[in-house]
């Protein structure tokens, strides 16, 4: 690449305005000397103006701006920081000069000195219109903003602050749509609730159901000493219902966090966790995880966010209102099917699986038993696969109630993350062979022999009251039909399909009550 040599300026900028700049430098090209040659127009008025007052015109503006963004971008960037680096005379200067765009060429970009040059050198000092055109458009685009239509996008004060660590672009994504399923969780159902993120999808979701004693082994928290809080039992539900999943995820929390959910959460391997608050006995104990590095946000609860969404995507701003509907009772009112008995607990969780939809990558369906997500089948482009996904992911959860899984005979000393691993195999079922069998085999005093098909069937048929509930309507009827095999008994989907009439009679035929709900739930 070749370096051009440095432009040699001659002249101050002092001596076009005849006066010093001043407050350490705030003010200096914010005078008439500069402006008024700047949106001078080739008319014979503007021009009288300039010369009654001593002004010549300016036909050439260069200017960069202040590195605002870089140095906010940094760690150690303070209030006072970015607060300098916030520029006035140079957004001035280039909408001056963009406004004046006919007269005037503004260069606020270095990439585009090249071909300005090229330009001006074979016009002989003329610019082509184009490019003024362009040159304008480019320095439009940085600088300018419309207050009463666009909401800014650079806030000092953000609605949530690091009390340890540091998060990531992804961090950022997990916590704060996990932060939105369970404050929307706990204003539907006036639980505190809990939310296991991973790559922007739920891996598991929950409400402070308390645990019974079978469950507390399920999720690994029948050994903690800790009296177990609705918002701990609301967290290890979420946690526990899909543990490869939740292995290494963002936490949120619709309450302060207490010492009982800390206690679960600082020996489960997590990248860091949101919440409205923490008790000072919390914050110690997640602070020494990671040796001070796991990360803790806490999020301001009074925080509204704004009603218009706006994303980039390939370098083009896209913009629509936030999905601000409500997961309520009534949105479950309409039921289609014949069998129309809906109990409270399936209400409850049929709201936690039809919110958990409102934040999961499409297409989506979810399996809900005991106020928690079972199973979750996200971003799979066919309904079918989703249903299947999330069925098979329940399927697993209740194999691991089964009493051989619960008395496995671990060596002492095997980790929770290993445990957890094993488990899986253990009631997938597979097949291992060579150092992945020797490897399993190791964890266990006695090698257990696998579930016995019979043994798995006879299992299949106690699981009942599960409820299950798509983003989108059923396109066909078996997806009923598989949801009936994980015990599915309560169905919510919209309606809207051709095939509706075919999925209520799937329905049905296995006694299911089908609400449909007017709305669709995509996210992306």
């Amino acid at each position: 690449m070749q370096i051009r040599p440095p432009i040699s300026v001659r002249r101050d900028v002092s001596d076009i305005t005849k006066a010093p700049e001043m407050l350490g430098g705030r003010v200096k090209t914010l005078h008439p000397a500069v402006h008024g040659g700047i949106l001078a127009r080739s008319i014979p008025s503007d021009q009288a103006d300039l010369e009654a007052q001593s002004i010549s015109p300016i036909s050439i503006v260069v200017c960069n701006l202040y590195p605002f963004a870089a140095t906010i971008s940094k760690p150690d960037c303070t209030l006072s920081n970015a607060v300098e680096e916030i520029d006035i005379g140079g957004v001035t200067l280039l909408r001056a000069a963009a406004k004046n765009h006919e007269r005037v060429s503004i260069l606020s970009d270095p990439a585009d000195y090249d071909q300005f040059l090229v330009a001006w050198r074979a016009g002989n000092g003329a610019i082509p219109s184009a490019l003024k055109n362009t040159l304008a458009l480019k320095a439009f685009e940085m600088t300018a903003t419309s207050p009463g239509r666009y909401r800014g996008c650079l806030y000092v004060t953000l609605p949530f602050k690091a009390l340890a660590g540091s998060p990531g672009y992804i961090n950022l994504l997990d916590a704060l749509n996990a932060y939105a399923l369970v404050s929307e969780l706990q204003e539907a159902l006036q639980l505190p609730a809990a939310a296991s993120f991973k790559h922007v999808s739920p891996a598991g979701a929950a409400v402070g159901i308390e645990l019974d004693e079978t469950e507390k082994i399920v999720y690994g928290v029948d050994d903690l000493k800790e009296p177990l809080t609705p918002l701990a039992c609301a967290y290890a539900r979420a946690r526990g219902a899909d543990r490869m999943s939740s292995f290494g995820d963002f936490i949120a929390l619709s309450a302060p966090c207490d010492l009982a959910t800390a206690k679960i959460i600082s020996r489960e391997v997590s990248d860091g966790i949101i919440a409205p608050g923490y008790s000072p006995e919390a914050l110690d104990v997640l602070k020494k995880k990671k040796a001070g590095k796991y990360c803790v946000l806490e999020m301001d609860p009074t925080y509204v966010p704004a009603k218009l969404e706006t994303r980039q995507v390939y370098g083009v701003s896209l913009q629509q209102n936030r999905n601000d509907a409500k997961i309520m009772p009534d949105l479950f009112s309409n039921i289609v099917s014949s069998n129309k008995d809906l109990p409270k607990e399936a209400v409850i969780d049929l709201i936690v699986a039809t919110l958990a939809l409102k934040y999961t990558q499409s297409n989506s369906v979810a399996y809900a038993l005991r106020g928690a997500i079972i199973g979750l089948g996200a971003g799979q482009q066919s309904r079918i696969h989703c249903t299947r996904l999330a069925g098979g992911k329940a399927d697993n959860w209740w194999l691991r109630h089964h009493q051989r899984v619960l008395e496995l005979p671990f060596k002492k000393g095997v980790k929770r993350a290993e445990k957890a691993n094993a488990i899986d195999l253990f009631v997938g079922g597979e097949e291992l062979e060579g150092g992945e069998k020797e490897q399993w085999e190791s964890l266990f005093e006695t090698v257990p022999s696998p579930l016995t098909v019979e043994e798995r069937k006879a299992h299949a048929t106690k699981l009942d009251g599960v409820v299950c509930s798509s983003d989108a309507f059923f396109p066909f009827p078996d997806n009923v039909h598989r949801a009936r095999k994980s015990g599915v008994k309560y169905l919510a989907a919209p309606g809207g399909s051709v095939m509706d009439a075919e999925c209520i009679k799937a329905a049905d035929e296995h006694g299911i009550v089908f609400a449909h709900t007017p709305l669709r739930l995509f996210h992306h």
